[in-house]
């Protein structure tokens, strides 16, 4: 199987953990042409969801990313924040050590609800709360696609999206067994095996499974994990391929954790309860991916996905430096089913020198979420020596319980024009429509809206030298809300969808002479009818139009084969730009940095003799000062943060490996939020003891 198969899987890309051993890739969606082997390099020639086919990232129109498996292995990331943390145009970890969700904001704009994709198919919040976080060991390669993109995957944000490429099985035997000790009592223990049934047997299959017991980053709180995923792929030829995929995840996690703003207390401190701390979720995916390559030219591709998710979320918060005062108590129950499949035909054809890939597809989402939502009080705590005073003084209320029904149906077309192997041009189209309603259960009461929208998009590069090219785009986005009521927005009654636009320009080098992907953008993206909260948190009003103007650079290469190195960095000018609130107009958008950088270099000393290699490595994190609120009346200062890592090669199939995050135990706030501050998690060391055949 060839080195452009493989991928093309890591392409709708995903985090992995590590599986040294799956370096050849069952080819079930299409072939790419370009050697890449993400188990091997942290340099990928291509990404699927650039253009949902096979264009080399060279000849895109568009800045994307790829997290390939080595990268993850190497930094042992644990979420999928940390596995796009050294990325340029994303910012991760804004709320620090709450996990509830992995928060991440694409070229000044947040995606944490609707720009998560597993396979291509969508992985949004589909409601308030309910959903469940991606389990990196399950994953294979994440690719970050930025900028607007609705005329390929529908409703989204502007800044861009994140694909996970969820392990299938491969071509070669393969199996890998390991253990971590870390810090906050971390036990965990994983295995992914996998291969064809026979040599000759077009069956091939793989399970992968984690299991995790560790505390999580404060008192009172856990990250106990169980993820299981058995996969088969069934391909009798290089034309045929369909793999199945399910997995189970299990996670009891906890809430957030805030210190009240301008307090002087140990961060550490544990403002809740103890008996009323949890966010555990279970999720159970079953799904598909087929694809058959017709002898004119024409291949047809079918993804599917059903998921199930079960939330339960109890959460006291709200301390503040008066003894005498309540806190607030808040919890949820909930529920959501969705069904996503994206159909896709794909025609090649040659014309002369030109060579024209048309594809024309649908795609169809349905989210079907349920949640019962409490709100109420809880007894007062002394900041300063705190006593907890259990289930007893926790007195929650019933606030809302509503089901939440969203159907989205895209029907697009994109063509792609290259001209003399140099210029590829690229036109999109897509239309959408969004049906949502929320039924309000305790009042008999429901709340409907119907959005439709035509995204746009152009774009065109070309190729200066074999090494060098140049791009330009023109995209769009729309995002609708979930329904009108249901979020709390109010702007005279009525409610419009966000939409946005972008404009970029861009230089990109891969050079022959050594593994590496070079990439400089500038972009001018702008969204209007943004929310946001007003000063109480209790309403939403559309504030108007956010702009964010902004360069990125990002460097990945291997010298050697010894040095690896991924530098990034990105400037954003953010502004709010509109009109809904005039006070506003003027002021940097909240939580939106101008400078994030970032670096990482490894290198390998090889062994001798009885002596096995030895790689060390290190990288460091900036993210530059920040406004807690839209008013800019609450400054966050900037952080820098170290992480390390040493691997040791004890013998060819057993490796020792230590991680470390926030080596220096730097404490800093990550955002101030409504009068509490967030910390970011404190230094983190992990050792992990692997075997693979």
């Amino acid at each position: 199987m060839s080195g452009a198969s493989l991928a093309v899987i890591a392409a709708l890309s995903a985090p992995p953990a590590a599986a040294q051993s799956s370096t050849d890739l069952e080819p079930i969606v299409v072939e790419t042409g370009t050697g890449d082997n993400p188990a091997k390099s942290i340099v990928s020639g291509s990404a699927q969801s650039t253009s949902k086919s096979d264009t080399p990232i060279l000849k895109s129109a568009n800045s994307v990313s790829v997290v390939t498996e080595k990268e993850i292995e190497t930094r042992a990331a644990q979420s999928m924040q940390a596995v796009v943390s050294y990325t340029s145009g994303v910012s991760v970890d804004e709320f620090g050590s709450d996990d509830r969700y992995d928060y991440y904001r694409i070229r000044g704009f947040d995606q944490t609800a609707l720009g998560t994709y597993r396979d291509g198919l969508p992985a949004r919040i589909p409601a308030w709360y309910t959903a469940a976080r991606l389990e990196p060991y399950g994953l294979e390669r994440v690719e970050v696609l930025k900028g607007s993109t609705s005329t390929l995957f529908g409703l989204n944000g502007p800044g861009g999206l994140i694909n996970a490429v969820t392990k299938k099985p491969t071509k070669t035997p393969f199996g890998e067994v390991y253990t971590t000790l870390g810090t906050d009592n971390h036990v965990e223990t994983g295995l992914d095996i996998g291969g064809p049934f026979s040599p000759d047997s077009p069956w091939a299959y793989r399970i992968t499974v984690k299991g995790q017991k560790a505390d999580g980053s404060y008192d009172y709180s856990k990250d106990d994990r169980l993820y299981v995923a058995p996969a088969l792929t069934y391909s009798p030829d290089d034309t045929t391929s369909l793999t199945l995929l399910t997995d189970f995840s299990k996670r009891n996690g906890a809430p957030a954790r805030g210190i009240p703003h301008g307090v002087n207390i140990d961060i550490d401190t544990f403002l809740g309860e103890p008996d009323y701390n949890r966010f555990d979720t279970i999720q159970a995916d079953a799904g598909y991916e087929f694809m058959h390559r017709f002898d004119n030219g024409v291949t047809f591709r079918q993804n599917a996905r059903y998921s199930h998710t079960d939330l339960d979320y109890q959460e006291v918060y709200g301390a503040t430096a008066d003894p005498t005062a309540d806190r607030t108590s808040f919890g949820a129950d909930g529920n959501s089913n969705r069904f996503a499949i994206d159909n896709q035909l794909q025609y090649d054809r040659d014309i002369g020198s030109a060579r024209n890939k048309l594809l024309v597809g649908s795609d169809f989402t349905y989210d079907n979420t349920r949640e019962d939502i409490v709100y109420g009080t809880a007894g007062p705590i002394d900041i300063y020596n705190p006593t907890y005073c259990g289930l007893s003084c926790v007195h929650p209320a019933p606030y809302v319980n509503w089901k939440v029904k969203q159907s989205a149906l895209g029907i697009y077309a994109q063509d792609e024009l290259t001209l003399f192997d140099k210029l590829t041009l690229t036109g999109g189209l897509r239309y959408d429509t969004v049906d949502s309603t929320a039924d309000y259960l305790d009042s008999g009461t429901s709340d409907h809206s119907t959005e439709n929208a035509l995204t746009k998009r152009l774009g065109a590069s070309y190729l200066l030298t074999p090494e060098l090219s140049a791009y330009a785009n023109y995209s769009e986005s729309f995002q609708p809300l979930v329904a009108p009521s249901a979020n709390g927005y109010a702007v005279g009654g009525s409610l419009k969808p966000q939409e946005g636009t972008q404009y970029e320009v861009g230089l990109k080098f891969k050079p022959e002479d050594f593994k590496g992907l070079f990439t400089l953008a500038f972009f001018d993206l702008t969204q209007t009818n943004v929310p946001s909260w007003n000063d109480a948190h209790t309403v939403q009003k559309q504030i108007g139009e956010v702009r964010v103007r902004g360069v990125e650079l990002e460097g990945k290469f291997e010298v050697f084969d010894r040095l690896n190195a991924t530098l990034a960095y990105s400037y954003w000018d953010g502004e709010i730009t509109g009109d809904g609130d005039s006070s506003l107009v003027g002021n940097t958008p909240e939580r939106v940095p101008h400078h994030i950088a970032s670096a990482w270099l490894d290198y390998t000393i090889p062994g001798t003799g009885k002596l096995g290699d030895l790689t060390l490595g290190a990288g460091a994190r900036y993210v530059g000062s920040t406004y807690g609120d839209a008013a800019n009346t609450v400054k966050v200062a900037s952080h820098i943060v170290f992480d390390a890592m040493a691997a040791y090669k004890v013998t060819d199939n057993v490796t020792l490996q230590v991680n470390a995050t926030n080596l220096f135990d730097e404490k800093y706030v990550a955002t101030s939020y409504y009068g509490t501050d967030f910390y970011g998690d404190g230094r983190a060391v992990f050792g992990t003891l692997k075997y693979n055949w």
